[in-house]
């Protein structure tokens, strides 16, 4: 099998910016070698009304979603028109102030992008 090299930003729900303060919710996975750029996510509304209970969880499950839009390349409708999977990859985890934000860019080596993502959404999100 070969192995691919790979980086990836977990999604922060920050509902105030202001106290810093999120939950993870999502993760990017993008591998070059492999040709792979790929969202995944979970929204537990019970733990984010706990957390913060004005919160809109549908819209965050809807910002997600245009997340997942943008890694496939969808373009149209007010999503960005980016080009390629590595300027998509820099456009999603580029520091923003809205209530879904990337964490810092992480990075390893794996068989199969697909896998590491779902492991990383198992670890990271819960």
């Amino acid at each position: 099998m070969t192995r691919h090299g790979y980086q990836y930003v977990t999604l922060r729900c920050v509902p105030r910016v202001e106290r810093e303060e999120f939950v993870n919710v999502g993760v990017v996975l993008y591998s070059q070698g492999a040709n792979f750029l790929e969202a995944a996510y979970r929204v537990d509304d019970d733990r984010l009304r706990t957390l913060f209970p004005d919160l809109d969880a549908a819209a965050v499950a809807d910002a997600l979603e245009t997340i997942c839009q943008v890694c496939r390349g969808v373009t149209g409708g007010g999503l960005p028109t980016l080009g390629g999977l590595g300027r998509r990859f820099g456009w999603l985890s580029a520091p923003r102030s809205t209530v879904i934000q990337p964490g810092p860019v992480h990075g390893g080596l794996t068989d199969d992008p697909a896998l590491t993502l779902q492991a990383l959404l198992d670890r990271l999100v819960g």
